[in-house]
């Protein structure tokens, strides 16, 4: 099933293995392939799906409106009501943190385990708010490449391997300017969900890059401090894209995080 379709939208989905659902969500302004590793990493104990978000990679094109987080929760319950499962383990990074906490207070019955990386609960500020639309204003004036040039220094540790470049510029230049736009206004608007975080019952892993300068460790551990059932791993040399950064190290976090 590389497609689930879904009212009037087709979301491309990549998977891999069987058993038990695990759902990745990939980050701003990514696709599904950032969780390539994770996908054949994880294949002999879960039947991994990665999407393509609305809008994303190789699903429905967006028009440019807000994507909200919102609504990328509802079509994560979407695709697990089209295989057939009440429950997933549910794996977001950055963005896509913040879909698996809406996701988290909206279907909590569906959660069976929870990965926050690189992420944070709480709104933008009115300076971050600001940021975003700085940004699509930049995007649409000088273009995707700059983007990735500026994104590439902000989201990756101080010695990235080449192999980590390449995948990130692949993927934030695939990105359609209308989706970046809409998904800009989606996280410049979603709510604060730090309210969420004590009524999440479900084993939860909380993974952030030592040196990650947009959500820090020192977020990550308040936020793993708040989830009563957690745990914290900071992993050395990496950035805002650990999965990418330390596939092996990831991977083996999320190993351990679907057996306990």
């Amino acid at each position: 099933m590389p497609y689930a379709d879904i009212g009037n939208t087709r979301l491309h989905i990549r998977q891999r293995g069987q058993g038990p659902v695990a759902l990745f969500i990939h980050g701003f302004p990514l696709d599904s392939t950032m969780w390539l590793d994770q996908l054949n990493g994880l294949a002999d104990i879960r039947r991994c799906i990665a999407m393509d978000l609305r809008g994303f990679g190789r699903s429905t094109p967006s028009t440019g409106e807000p994507l909200t987080m919102e609504q990328h929760a509802a079509d994560l319950a979407a695709v697990l009501d089209l295989v057939s499962e009440e429950q997933a383990d549910i794996v977001g990074l950055s963005m896509g943190g913040y879909v698996a906490l809406a996701f988290a207070e909206l279907y909590p019955d569906r959660l069976r385990s929870l990965a926050l990386i690189d992420t944070r609960p709480g709104a933008d500020s009115e300076e971050g708010k600001a940021g975003r639309d700085a940004a699509a204003a930049s995007l649409l004036d000088d273009g995707r490449s700059a983007m990735a040039t500026s994104m590439e220094t902000g989201l990756l540790g101080p010695e990235p391997s080449p192999a980590a470049r390449a995948r990130l510029r692949t993927m934030i230049e695939g990105c359609a300017y209308e989706t970046v736009v809409g998904a800009l206004a989606g996280m410049r608007d979603r709510p604060d969900r730090t309210h969420v975080l004590d009524s999440i019952t479900v084993p939860t892993a909380v993974i952030v890059g030592e040196f990650d300068s947009v959500t820090p460790p020192a977020e990550a551990r308040l936020m793993a401090d708040a989830i009563p059932d957690s745990t914290l791993t900071i992993v050395p040399g990496a950035g805002h894209l650990t999965p990418i950064e330390d596939p092996a190290g990831a991977t083996d976090e999320l190993r351990s995080l679907f057996s306990r």
